[in-house]
């Protein structure tokens, strides 16, 4: 053990004298990130304004009133409405003067048309300014006129149906006001997503965890061409206590370097990813899953040059693949193998600490990212030895 312990600590040492290990696994990640975050800063900060609605509707109108309580219900779902109600001319000024974000000019007969099943026209007019808020408002609009329009053919196969006509009303009245079929809930730990900020920062501590890790290989690959290798095989020690503190060096420097990035990250953005208990675990985690890749590479590599590319290659690939620049999604296998990414795993278990999940909430990536270590370790065991230690 003190053999183990005298390894690891000077490689440590070399590997922090070695700026570039600092540089890359830290300075660089961040300065991505604040690159990023200036470049698509605007389109991550997903915050909904208030929608300012200008609406014309004629009077004693029952169904255009409906409409109107239908869109200033929207509070309930997170998106805050003003709605003002004037007459058609003052909507188009309005939302030509930046005053209101959308207008809305319901016809007259608005109600008669929709119960009789005609088509019905809803004049809208975007104002300057009118963003996501506005399409909201717009899909509320929609989801009206349809449901208004399957009440009226509801009443009208009744109808041909023969049923009375006191149950035609009620009828279409079932059909009317019935349950959505999209409907807005608070979300739970075990669901939670990470804002655009977040994804971000963690998906870029997932990416270069991969990189950071590969230093203990190259290290490795390093003391073989230098010559040092062979003498440290001479001493009176088990020669895989060489492998294993490269190994360890590597699970040390990922586990401080992705904690860095992750504490930085959300510091700089004001981002908050929940328990720093939880936050340790899937750290943990993760860097035993990227840090058992590097038993296969070292059995591949002959040299630093080829360890490079082919970390490289595995770090684009996971990285990428599990949402380090933006979000990834499939169906059947593609979607099963994009669910074993370490990276992706990694990245989910934020967004359940995010939302206020614990220990108790991150069984599933946590089973993932050991899982991911473990199947690395069998490829690894039967993988013909051609590298550093051949």
């Amino acid at each position: 053990m003190r053999q183990l312990l005298t390894l690891l600590t000077t490689d440590l040492v070399q590997r922090l004298r070695d700026k570039s290990v600092i540089i890359f696994a830290v300075i660089v990640p961040l300065a991505l990130m604040g690159a990023m975050n200036l470049v698509m800063g605007d389109t991550m900060d997903m915050d909904l304004e208030t929608a300012t609605v200008a609406v014309s509707a004629p009077e004693d109108d029952q169904l255009a009133a409906q409409l109107i309580g239908a869109i200033q219900a929207l509070p309930e779902g997170g998106l805050e409405v003003e709605v003002t109600e004037t007459s058609a001319a003052d909507v188009q000024a309005l939302a030509e003067s930046g005053d209101a974000k959308l207008g809305l000019v319901i016809p007259d007969g608005f109600s008669a048309a929709l119960m009789a099943g005609e088509p019905v026209e809803v004049e809208a007019v975007e104002g300057d300014g009118s963003g996501i808020e506005s399409t909201v408002v717009l899909s509320v609009v929609q989801g009206f006129l349809d449901r208004a329009g399957a009440s009226a053919v509801a009443a009208a196969a009744g109808a041909e149906l023969g049923l009375p006509p006191a149950e035609l009303g009620g009828l279409a009245q079932q059909v009317a006001t019935g349950e959505s079929a999209i409907s807005m809930t608070t979300g739970e730990a075990s669901n939670e997503q990470l804002d655009p900020k977040g994804a971000l920062i963690a998906g870029q501590a997932g990416l270069f965890l991969m990189f950071t890790v590969s230093f203990g290989v190259l290290g490795l690959l390093a003391e073989r061409e230098f010559g040092t290798l062979a003498r440290l095989r001479s001493m009176p020690m088990n020669p895989h206590l060489i492998t294993l503190s490269k190994v360890l060096s590597s699970f040390v420097l990922g586990v401080v370097a992705t904690s860095i990035l992750l504490t930085a990250g959300g510091l700089l953005f004001g981002v908050s990813f929940g328990s720093p208990l939880a936050i340790a675990a899937l750290i943990v985690c993760a860097v035993i899953a990227t840090t058992s890749l590097t038993f296969i590479v070292i059995k591949l590599a002959k040299t630093s040059e080829q360890a490079t590319v082919i970390q490289t290659i595995l770090a684009m690939v996971l990285g990428i693949s599990g949402g380090a620049f933006f979000p990834m999604s499939g169906t059947g296998l593609f979607g099963t193998l994009l669910d074993l990414n370490p990276v992706g795993a990694m990245i989910r278990g934020l967004g359940i600490t995010s939302g206020g999940g614990g220990l108790a909430d991150i069984g599933a990536p946590v089973l993932i990212l050991l899982g991911f270590a473990a199947v690395a370790l069998v490829i690894a065991r039967f993988v013909p030895d051609r590298g550093a230690m051949a």
